[in-house]
């Protein structure tokens, strides 16, 4: 274990906390790394910035003065995954695609480099952060327009991702498995054997096109 976190519900709490963590350290004859530290105090909905922690007698950094990044997500003083999902995407998608583009494989290579190396990848953001269908949607236009490169322009997106056919690509949609992750990530927390995860009522953004809470009660329907 080299990662902590601490979550109290009171800032005296927290000071105490870390204190009983700082002189576990020295017995153990080891130290926190405070360059890859960050708290974060919210009082009545809104971060604190005036409120400073300490451990072994050095000032814990902020996430308004530095953001912090845990498990593949960002956190920053603004809470929200608008700009942090933007970013993430622009570079993973866009740019990745421009590389893999730029490469000197062939066609089909690249197509195996697109669905095995780069969608694997966009996954996990995909899972931790709020992003909306619509952004997803736009993302997948525009890895089909590299896709379509060689081929018959008029070639529908059924075609390409559809699974019921005889002649069926190995080619998944980036669409399909964002759904299917956010609906796995609100049964795995809705069925939770941690009585205080299950009783949260989370809430998952997906935005207005796209519910994962309706498709995840419509497919218990129809079972």
């Amino acid at each position: 274990m080299d990662d902590t976190t601490v979550i109290c519900s009171k800032e005296d709490e927290t000071g105490r906390m870390l204190t009983r963590l700082d002189l576990l350290m020295s017995w153990c004859r080891m130290e926190f790394k405070l360059k890859k530290s960050r708290s974060l105090l919210i009082r009545e909905g809104k971060v604190d910035e005036a409120t400073i922690f300490t451990v072994a007698e050095q000032q814990i950094l902020t996430v308004s003065q530095e953001p912090v990044k845990s498990l593949g997500r960002w956190y920053d003083s603004s809470m929200k995954d608008t700009r942090r999902g933007a970013e993430t995407l622009e570079q993973l998608a866009f740019e990745s695609l421009l590389t893999i583009n730029k490469c000197g494989l062939q066609g089909k290579f690249k197509i195996w480099c697109l669905q095995f190396m780069l969608i694997p990848i966009l996954l996990w953001p995909l899972l931790v952060y709020d992003i909306c269908s619509t952004t997803i949607e736009a993302i997948e236009a525009k890895i089909n327009k590299y896709t379509r490169k060689g081929i018959r322009p008029g070639l529908s997106d059924m075609a390409m991702y559809c699974r019921k056919a005889k002649l069926k690509l190995t080619m998944k949609s980036i669409v399909e498995e964002y759904k299917c992750g956010k609906a796995i990530l609100l049964t795995m927390l809705e069925e939770s054997d941690n009585p205080e995860v299950k009783t949260a009522q989370p809430s998952l953004k997906t935005g207005r096109k796209w519910k994962v809470i309706e498709a995840v009660d419509e497919a218990k329907e129809c079972l």
